[in-house]
């Protein structure tokens, strides 16, 4: 037993070194890749001149009222529908005139309700958003035209416009039914599933740029950590009895791997977390209650190659963003196998995802930064917006045509808000 966990930790050392003196080339920015075909062409889009967004002006109960009674909505992660909102009123893309509009959009801060811990939630938010459609469809003839399929909303719940942070009920209760032809823009995604509707844009979460900025460290520090990961292996308070948070996934990683010299993970966050990550050449991306966590923006713009578990995932701007040959995607039932999978990678493939993570329109696509910046997270959002036009045939309704039903879904959301 002594000689294998010598030999395990002699290997780590190894390989970390090594890594660590080639990364050093690599994020002093000697060793850059441009992301190769369309996904770097995309990423670099510049969505000015190929669309127009009218924004709706709501009262401020749905928005900056709600903002303004608790701001912790500023800084968690669900913040990007408020960014947006923030983000379009400026934006060179919006217009006055909602008659040349391509695109509206209706700025409802559906997660800004919290608990003292400052969770989201999401049970005022399906009658929140009625409400608003309800608004906009008899004060504007833009909506009813169309039932909503020229328009998007920004819904960064857990499972998104199902508006549940428990899966099980979220796929209860579905979609709101009023969305159902509109463009959702969520943190959620994941194929074949009842919360993620066909032409919705997956966004990465929100994860504070400038403070994240403020804890960059020497480019050309080594990368002496393997594995690294801080959070949850189990939530007793929420699952009791184990294995359904996480699908289990992050308990295996605890059991099999909590004595692996590999392997740094713990439910400490300390306060060097974002130093660490920089000093890591992989970093685990589990699912939690649901597939999708900040620690994925984090991997990316600190250059930690992301082991990404969680099946079925749909990553953010996955039609620009070149996941698999950045990350490292596991599947769940083979996190007993994590540290062959992850030692076992030629040192050649993990230099060369290095190189196209040190590549800044990757850490840039990733984030939501005041003021905006090219390529930013907001700007991927219009090129997916703006790869949408024109507009089909089906989008417009005929006179007297009605597509969706206005008293469907679960009676609670049918009252007032």
């Amino acid at each position: 037993m002594r000689r294998w966990v010598l030999a395990i930790a002699i290997l780590a050392a190894a390989v970390c070194f090594f890594l660590g003196a080639q990364a050093q080339e690599v994020r002093q920015g000697h060793q850059t890749e441009r992301i190769s075909g369309s996904a770097g062409d995309v990423l670099e889009d510049d969505p000015v001149g190929r669309l127009k967004v009218y924004v709706y002006d709501l009262p401020s109960k749905y928005n900056k009222k709600l903002l303004k009674k608790d701001p912790r909505c500023l800084n968690h992660m669900f913040a990007a529908e408020i960014f947006m909102h923030r983000f379009l009123l400026s934006s060179a893309v919006r217009t006055f005139n909602p008659e040349e509009a391509d695109w509206f959009y209706t700025p409802v801060y559906t997660t800004c309700d919290l608990t003292p811990s400052g969770l989201p939630l999401p049970f005022k938010s399906p009658r929140m958003m009625r409400s608003a459609i309800e608004l906009i469809a008899t004060n504007w003839p833009y909506w009813n035209r169309s039932e909503g399929a020229d328009h998007f909303f920004v819904t960064p719940h857990d499972f998104g416009a199902c508006f549940h942070y428990q899966e099980e009920k979220a796929i209860g209760r579905g979609i709101l039914p009023l969305l159902q032809r509109a463009t959702l823009v969520q943190t959620f995604g994941q194929k074949n599933h009842v919360c993620l509707k066909d032409g919705s844009i997956t966004i990465p979460p929100y994860a504070p740029p400038q403070k994240m900025q403020a804890h960059l460290i020497p480019p050309d520090t080594p990368r002496s950590i393997f594995v690294y990961f801080r959070g949850l292996f189990y939530d007793t308070s929420n699952d009791p009895e184990g294995g359904y948070y996480a699908r289990g996934a992050r308990a295996s990683v605890w059991e099999n791997f909590k004595n692996n010299p590999l392997f740094d993970i713990s439910t400490d966050h300390p306060p060097t977390y974002y130093e660490d990550m920089q000093r890591s050449v992989f970093c685990l991306c589990p699912l939690g209650w649901a597939p999708w966590s900040p620690r994925l923006v984090e991997a990316v713009v600190f250059g930690c190659i992301p082991v990404i578990i969680a099946d079925d995932i749909v990553l953010p701007f996955a039609d620009a963003i070149p996941w698999e040959e950045i990350g490292v995607f596991v599947a769940e039932e083979d996190v007993p196998k994590l540290d062959s999978i992850l030692t076992s990678i030629p040192t050649d493939v993990i230099l060369r995802k290095q190189r196209l993570l040190a590549n800044p329109s990757m850490k840039q696509a990733m984030l939501f930064p005041q003021p905006a910046q090219a390529g930013d997270a907001f700007h991927q959002i219009l090129n997916g917006l703006a790869r949408k036009l024109p507009h089909g045939e089906n989008v417009f309704l005929k006179p007297g045509e009605r597509a969706l039903n206005w008293t469907a879904g679960p009676v609670g959301d049918l009252k007032p808000w």
